[in-house]
């Protein structure tokens, strides 16, 4: 009886739907449908990807009627925590192995990664602690618990190995600090000593190999026959899309498989050679749209603990959209981050909704007052 009340009780809210923030995130969905159903018709990866937009609206709709003052509760994060933490864990005796990474759990078609729900939580999590600790936030310890809640899913995410998600791990840690207001000459001591040690590693302990392959991964197309044979070509299907594109499914680069994952890591390289300058402008319009909105519901939350949460999200979104957008024009590593709702991957995609669902239940409870004053509050200005 007890877990039945609980379930009323989280899911007891009825909040009015934002389709500003709904829309603009379903239009980059349907850009990446059309972008993977353009390469051969109908396919696996569009019709799956489709039924995992239909199930991610189910989501997002759900948990706009979340009670989000539940989700603030020490005890139910610590339950949400653990339990990913032990996915997570039993993923290294039962998970599904896919491109060298056991990383996903595998029920028939479908398959699940659990570091795309840590994602979310440690929002949740860091949100909480941060909320607990605003009086005193500028104090050095707050950067090390934090780092340590951090450290335990970037760990095991990267030992997978799964370093994209590891990335966005730390990035969500490293961007919820820097709101936060804890202090920045703290945090400059805790990155001074880590780049010490990494230099210390670099001069007297990793062998020339060793330092040959971090910085060919660092600078891909330094080895465009090799390892930076995926950056490359997708460096030219970005490039040849020039300003109008080559037209929906006449991407020569994807169509002829020269752009491995098209419908993973490089959609956003197959989508600008067909939609050119014009498609990719309106792309990071939709992006801007959908995280200013973001921003615009959190800063009008009822506590720090949405403002926090809206952030965090805010983060999780702009980190994979620009760390891909870095990977594909051979900018940044090929880390496997995906395109935030554009990408192919049903885990991503139900998290990214489940995300916005949220935000949007916390509206019930927003307060009005100056977008301003309520940056001032939770950064302790």
């Amino acid at each position: 009886m007890k877990g039945i009340s609980l379930v009323r009780e989280v899911f007891s809210r009825k909040t009015s739907i934002d389709w500003v923030l709904l829309l603009s995130a379903s239009a980059i969905v349907i850009f990446g449908l059309i972008t993977m159903n353009a390469f051969v018709g109908q396919n696996m990866f569009f019709q799956k990807q489709l039924l995992s937009f239909a199930v991610a609206l189910g989501a997002f709709f759900l948990a706009t009627r979340v009670d989000t003052d539940v989700l603030k509760r020490t005890n139910v994060l610590v339950w949400l925590f653990s339990i990913i933490i032990f996915l997570l864990m039993i993923l290294f005796a039962i998970g599904h192995i896919s491109r060298g990474a056991q990383s996903w759990f595998r029920v028939g078609l479908f398959a699940f990664q659990p570091a795309d729900a840590m994602k979310l939580i440690l929002i949740l999590v860091l949100s909480k602690y941060f909320l607990l600790r605003h009086v005193e936030i500028a104090h050095f310890r707050h950067i090390i618990v934090s780092g340590i809640y951090t450290m335990i899913p970037f760990v095991l995410v990267l030992l997978q190995p799964a370093f994209g998600s590891a990335i966005t791990i730390f990035l969500i840690w490293f961007g919820m600090i820097l709101v936060s207001g804890v202090s920045k000459k703290h945090l400059a001591v805790v990155f001074l000593i880590g780049a010490t040690a990494f230099a210390g590693l670099w001069i007297g302990v990793l062998r020339p190999y060793q330092k040959n392959r971090i910085l060919t991964f660092v600078h891909p197309l330094s080895d465009i026959h090799g390892t930076g044979y995926n950056a490359y070509q997708s460096t030219i299907a970005v490039g040849s899309g020039q300003i109008i594109g080559k037209g929906v499914g006449y991407g020569t680069q994807s169509r002829l498989l020269f752009l491995p994952e098209y419908q993973t890591d490089f959609i956003f390289s197959a989508f600008a050679e067909e939609w050119g300058f014009i498609g990719v402008v309106i792309l990071f319009g939709l992006f801007a749209v959908l995280i200013g909105r973001i921003l615009y519901i959190s800063l009008h939350g009822a506590t720090n603990f949405e403002v926090l949460y809206g952030a965090g999200v805010a983060i999780l979104i702009i980190s994979n959209f620009f760390v891909n957008i870095g990977m594909t024009i051979g900018l940044l590593p090929v880390t496997g981050v995906p395109v935030p709702f554009m990408s192919y991957g049903g885990s991503h995609i139900l998290i990214e909704f489940i995300a916005l669902g949220l935000l949007v239940s916390m509206k019930k409870s927003a307060r009005p007052a100056h977008p301003s004053a309520l940056s001032n509050e939770f950064l302790g200005v």
